[in-house]
């Protein structure tokens, strides 16, 4: 059985003074991640404060967008199914996503991914991943 992810409605991001550089940076094709300048780790979900170490001394680090799937599940009895993934960054971070233009059944744990792009419905770039 195949079960082909399908476009699906994104609602607009919330921007704000600090939300804004990441989804400037989508809306050009990047993955904006925080890297601790303190203790040098990157961090998701970007927030100015260090999660790791407590650290105020954060900056903003371009992403390689490849990954790997930790953890996967498929929303089949919504209007249009979606598929909610866990993916863990080449830099080490994970992040909670979606996995888009896939075979929805074929997406399993382990499998590699890269970072794409979807419009929200304000135009603005939401940074999603498929397969590959």
């Amino acid at each position: 059985m195949t079960l082909p992810a399908a476009d699906r409605p994104l609602a607009a991001p919330v921007r704000d003074a600090f939300t804004t550089p990441f989804f400037d940076a989508a809306d050009q094709g990047r993955l904006l991640l925080r890297r601790c300048e303190a203790c040098g780790q990157p961090h998701w979900y970007p927030r100015p404060v260090c999660p790791l170490c407590g650290s105020a001394r954060t900056a903003w680090q371009e992403a390689s967008g490849r990954g790997t799937v930790y953890s996967v599940t498929v929303t089949r009895h919504a209007p249009v199914p979606y598929a909610v993934a866990y993916v863990t960054l080449e830099e080490g971070p994970t992040m909670l996503t979606n996995i888009v233009d896939a075979d929805l059944d074929s997406l399993r744990i382990g499998m590699a991914v890269t970072v794409t792009f979807k419009p929200a419905e304000d135009g603005s770039a939401i940074p999603m991943f498929r397969p590959g």
